[in-house]
């Protein structure tokens, strides 16, 4: 690096620390690259981002406090260009569609880390995006027509947070019919039996965005499929 050229400044978010530190690690030897900070949750993301105004945002998507797709959402209302690379061990499409859907540049699995973490960080600072090639494939070949839409993603979010229809067509300003529509969308789609068995395949499809986490395990808790796998 020339000594006029600028050091791409990088803030890395995660939960484990020991993540945080593999990549201190491998930045620290990058002579075109500077860590100017490091946080454990997406409130912490915000509150770094608008102090150190980094380069590129290193985002994992499964945190406590606030999950790494809603830090996303919230950094990219307020800063529109900022550079984010979603870094997670999650390969599911559901989950890539609502990280790339709110503004993620870049889609990486920490197991695929060492193949090209740092010529990412590169690209993504130049305006670049990348993809991993797993998570591509997916993306490529998941039809769209059994997708949830927006605001079917929604509904279901507020099911596992625990909300009643009535409650549900309050918050979204929607008739209760209207929502009782949606539910009956989202369990054809996810082949579902009933609303708690929804949310059990939310969750381990990664459709439901992490912050409904504690709601939506006490509602999967109550569904058929979980007390089946209890009595076993």
């Amino acid at each position: 690096m020339s000594e006029n050229t600028v050091p791409i400044r990088v803030l890395t978010v995660d939960d484990h620390a020991l993540v945080r530190a593999g990549v201190a690690s491998l930045i620290a030897g990058q002579s075109d690259m500077t860590l100017v900070g490091e946080a454990s949750n997406g409130l912490e993301a915000i509150e770094l981002f608008r102090l150190r105004r980094p380069s590129v945002t290193l985002m994992d998507l499964q945190m406590p406090v606030m999950c790494g797709i809603d830090a996303i959402t919230a950094i990219r209302s307020e800063f529109p260009t900022a550079r984010i690379i979603a870094l997670t061990t999650y390969a599911g499409v559901h989950l890539a569609q609502r990280a790339l859907k709110a503004g993620a540049l870049a889609y990486l699995l920490k197991g695929n880390i060492h193949e090209d973490f740092l010529d990412t960080i590169r690209a993504v600072n130049a305006g670049g995006r990348r993809i991993d090639p797993e998570v591509a494939m997916s993306l490529a070949s998941h039809s769209s027509d059994d997708a949830l839409s927006v605001r079917e993603t929604t509904v279901l979010e507020l099911i596992a947070a625990g909300r009643a229809g009535k409650l549900i067509a309050r918050d979204l300003s929607i008739a209760e019919s209207t929502v009782n529509s949606h539910v009956k969308n989202i369990l054809s789609k996810l082949g579902a039996l009933d609303r708690a068995h929804a949310v059990v395949i939310g969750l381990e499809r990664g459709i439901i965005g992490f912050w409904s986490r504690v709601g939506a395990l006490d509602t999967a808790a109550r569904s058929p499929q979980a007390s089946a796998m209890r009595a076993h």
